[in-house]
């Protein structure tokens, strides 16, 4: 060790150091590392979340009923024959000829099977005006929408050729086309678009190409590790594209802040005249740090998900868990290689005009925020009424959350009047109330031929009408090789799920028991769309409690070991709470109730999708420990360098304000892109996160922060001596701090921090 050269403890700047030394070496190390992971998840292919590993309660028992049958469901269509002025009926001639030709058409096409005349399945609507041929795709159900088209195209020619009637076909393949036809590009733009606008983002906050694409390098590289290592778990944990889209967000989000916090520590230092050895292994003790605190905090909430017992959420927890601790590592071992061989050459590329400002602002120290220091010396100044009016403001924002509704979006809510298809679905819900989104009743027996299941059977079909559940009709399938049928009841309520809800109800509670629940040897499981909603809310109510327990403790003891202050812990969980209960408010007021819906592009479609509450808690409890981490740490660092709280506070916020501000602009705008499609769920989860981003890097680090911190005081470090046995993981300081003079609080005591 030179002379002079304080030796820093800690993992980051261990690991900082020693790809400071060894940097060609730890370049090297992580290139191959992407290589291999990459390689043997290629190698190993992606297993999937089964259908039967979706959900529990009874839909996973009916999944698993499907799948040991062997049974592949076809996937099903309807074409809806209907008079367009309410003259004609299905008894009139030219009505039954459109049945004909469509039933014609549609075998000719060689694509479609079991094909169905309404006049023999009854699947005429109670006024006449309106009838559904019904038919399967051939071959696999998942494929079914690549071969749907000539389907499609046969039933167009049919309704051109009778002006007098709307023939209009809907089903799982026709939907999953023409959704896929919509929005498929949408998804993989949005999803690309994230790559150049937090690179356009990072040339504004660095001025410089160079330094700019390093943190979406390294973001890519990690994404791209994990992508691979997906396919490897997966063989343990099924995965999905779901969890792969959430990985790719939570990896840009997080691999460009943590190296944005990293650079920028590195930049200042060399702009306060350090030389680029001694800024690095400062960064590395100080930046490093903090992106390691926050990145196990991060993985801590995303494994949160795990507790869900949903299979999709698990696997979003471990994919994101994944991408965020690829990421964490990256950034604190490859990027000060990285760094240490660039030296001065990472300023190249730099625009000039940008350059040309922040030379005459002074870089990054206590005035490198003119907004921040101002609004902090408001705060400062007047902490209880800061605290009063931004957390009022924030509490006032959240009041709307406690009305909150969760729900499986219909697809009307979901696409709204984008999609023809939507109104023939609604058409078809106003003729055959249920009938896009029938209960599915899968019967298991020990002889399904057997008289009294039989029995059971027709008096299930008698019993689900007259119990007012159904207004039918009834179909029953049944595989007599796998002892197995299918009942088809169309719900009471149609596409009113709370309605529907209350029909399906019904058929668990009052028709099973007395009809199927009899026979003895006989399981029957209800299912469908409507069944699946409830038991995923069912599901996800019983996994809250276990979810939120297990991220707000795991939480805080982290806070705790790496501040060694129950102070700071208990304001961090709070303040995080605080902001995640403004970004459901938000949610509940633009969404569910429609207030300024129009402003965001959106509608008011009366409920937020059943998923995303319980999924934006974990992110955004993990995401916000990245502003809180790196904002309290630069204070306490300040603290241990002899300054009063005040000024460490004031110190920390304005010279984190800059970087901050960057990380929440750059998360911002990748979650707004999700906020621009037309699917409401996809747009809820942008706006959602967005909304929280914001108010967390502003109102809760700009203004409540500093505001409980100054009224803390030299509380803020208060730690119990009952505590003091913890471990101590607050070592990883600067080198000034270590071998610094003792500070010492406001009253010349030595501080204890």
């Amino acid at each position: 060790m030179r002379s002079g050269e304080t030796r820093v403890r800690g993992l980051a700047a261990r690991a900082g150091g020693w790809s400071a030394r060894h940097r060609w070496a730890a370049v090297g190390i992580w290139l191959l590392f992407v290589a291999l992971a990459m390689g043997l998840g290629t190698a190993a292919g992606r297993v999937d979340v089964k259908d039967s590993d979706q959900l529990g309660g009874e839909t996973h028992t009916a999944a698993r009923i499907i799948e040991d049958a062997g049974i592949d469901e076809p996937m099903s269509e309807s074409v809806l024959i209907q008079a367009r002025n309410g003259e004609l009926k299905a008894t009139d001639a030219e009505f039954r000829a459109a049945v004909a030709d469509v039933v014609q058409a549609v075998e000719g096409t060689g694509q479609a099977t079991d094909v169905t005349s309404p006049y023999d399945t009854r699947t005429i609507s109670k006024d006449g005006r309106s009838a559904l041929v019904q038919f399967d795709m051939r071959g696999a159900a998942d494929t079914a929408h690549e071969r749907v088209e000539p389907v499609l195209k046969a039933v167009r020619g049919v309704g051109r050729g009778h002006s007098s009637l709307r023939i209009e076909e809907i089903g799982g393949a026709s939907m999953t086309k023409q959704y896929k036809d919509a929005f498929g590009d949408d998804f993989r733009k949005a999803e690309y678009s994230a790559v150049p606008v937090a690179l356009g983002i990072l040339l504004i906050a660095f001025g410089a190409l160079v330094a700019a694409l390093l943190p979406v390098l390294l973001a890519i590289t990690a994404i791209m590790a994990t992508m691979g290592l997906m396919g490897v778990v997966s063989h343990l944990m099924p995965m999905s594209d779901t969890a792969g889209s959430v990985m790719l967000l939570v990896g840009m989000a997080v691999g460009v802040d943590y190296c944005l916090f990293y650079l920028r520590r590195e930049r200042e230092e060399r702009e306060a005249g350090r030389d680029p050895g001694t800024a690095l292994r400062i960064a590395a003790a100080t930046s490093g740090r903090a992106i390691v605190v926050s990145g196990v905090t991060v993985c801590v909430a995303m494994a949160g998900m795990l507790f869900t017992g949903l299979a999709e959420f698990e696997a979003m927890g471990l994919a994101s868990l994944m991408v965020v601790a690829v990421a964490m590592v990256g950034s604190v071992t490859v990027l000060p290689a990285l760094l240490s061989l660039l030296g001065e050459r990472v300023e190249k590329g730099r625009i000039p005009f940008l350059g040309r400002r922040r030379r005459t602002r002074g870089g990054m120290g206590d005035s490198g925020s003119r907004f921040w220091s101002a609004v902090l010396r408001g705060v400062l100044a007047r902490p209880v009424v800061s605290v009063v009016a931004a957390g009022g403001a924030l509490l006032a924002v959240a009041a709307p959350a406690l009305g909150m509704k969760t729900q499986q979006l219909t697809l009307d809510q979901e696409f709204g009047d984008t999609l023809p298809i939507v109104q023939t679905y609604d058409r078809i819900n106003d003729a055959f109330p249920g009938g896009t989104e029938p209960a599915e009743v899968v019967v298991e027996a020990r002889d399904i031929d057997a008289p009294q299941v039989r029995e059971a059977l027709a008096a299930f079909r008698e019993r689900a009408i007259s119990s007012g559940a159904s207004r039918g009709p009834v179909d029953i399938r049944v595989h007599e090789a796998q002892d197995v049928a299918f009942v088809y009841v169309p719900l009471v309520g149609g596409s009113d799920r709370d309605a529907a809800g209350a029909s399906l109800e019904k058929l668990r509670d009052e028709v099973r028991p007395a009809t199927l629940g009899r026979v003895a040897g006989v399981q029957a499981p209800i299912t469908g769309q409507v069944a699946g909603s409830h038991d995923f809310n069912d599901q996800l109510v019983g996994s809250v409690v276990p979810v939120f327990a297990f991220v707000v403790v795991f939480a805080f003891l982290l806070m705790l070991l790496s501040f060694r202050s129950l102070t700071i812990a208990i304001t961090s969980i709070l303040l995080n709470l605080l902001s995640v209960g403004a970004a459901y408010g938000i949610l509940v007021a633009v969404f569910q109730h429609g207030w300024g819906a129009s402003l965001v592009g959106a509608q008011g479609v009366g409920a937020i999708v059943t998923w995303l509450p319980l999924f934006l808690f974990v992110i955004l409890f993990g995401l916000s420990m990245d502003y809180h981490v790196f904002v309290v740490s630069r204070i306490r660092e300040a603290r241990l360098r002899g300054r009063t709280t005040r000024d460490a506070i004031a110190h920390g916020v304005v010279t984190t304000a800059g970087v901050v501000t960057s990380a929440a602009v750059i998360m911002v705008a990748v979650f707004a892109i999700f906020g621009t499609l037309s699917m409401q769920s996809m747009k809820q989860m942008g706006v959602g996160l967005a909304a929280a981003v914001l108010i967390d890097a502003t109102v809760i680090r700009g203004v409540l922060l500093p505001a409980v911190m100054a009224l803390l005081g030299e509380r803020n470090w208060y730690l119990p001596s009952w505590l003091h046995r913890l471990p101590d993981l607050t070592h990883d300081e600067a080198p000034e701090a270590i071998a610094g003079p003792v500070p010492r609080d406001d009253r010349g005591e030595p501080l204890r921090v």
